[in-house]
């Protein structure tokens, strides 16, 4: 009698997990798309440094709540020059840096070269951010320079680079 039962037994559990609706797993919800970092979102600032010589250390901060990306290389414009400064292209970081909440990203300007042609003084600069297709978006930050801040037809901006030491490498 036992020999029967088991059997029967498995036929039974066997039907009643047939019948019963199967278990629906709940979405995985994906988590938002990091996109460019804006100036809305984040902050700029520029300061002096000791050594390189004639070079100034601009900083982005990421104050928003989400990650954000700091494409390329800051467009920087002197004053109200026409002309943007130059990206130095060998700076060219290894990957994109990624910015959680609260962390910066650096890059460097360098100002001038002994000798440098065409040199003049200026007191601010505008800094725009890029997008994935490194074009310059949004509106600018407006930063006032360290003063006296002299520049000339050599100067340059950097990539971004993930840390100050890495940036000031330029």
């Amino acid at each position: 009698m036992r020999r029967r039962l088991a059997p029967l037994a498995l036929l039974v559990a066997s039907a009643a997990l047939l019948a019963a609706p199967a278990a629906q797993a709940a979405p995985v919800p994906k988590p938002p798309a990091v996109k460019a970092c804006s100036t809305a979102a984040t902050s700029l600032a520029v300061d002096r440094v000791r050594r390189p010589v004639n070079h100034l250390l601009l900083t982005l901060t990421n104050d928003g709540k989400r990650p954000c990306y700091a494409y390329g290389a800051p467009t920087v414009v002197f004053d109200d020059e026409p002309a943007v400064t130059g990206i130095l292209q060998d700076s060219v970081p290894q990957a994109v840096v990624t910015l959680e909440p609260g962390d910066s990203a650096y890059a460097v300007i360098g100002l001038s070269s002994p000798g440098g042609p065409r040199g003049r003084t200026v007191h601010r600069l505008s800094s725009w951010l890029a997008n994935r297709k490194l074009q310059a978006v949004g509106d600018p930050a407006t930063l006032a320079l360290p003063k006296p801040t002299h520049v000339d037809d050599s100067a340059f901006v950097t990539y971004w680079q993930s840390t100050p030491d890495l940036a000031l490498t330029w």
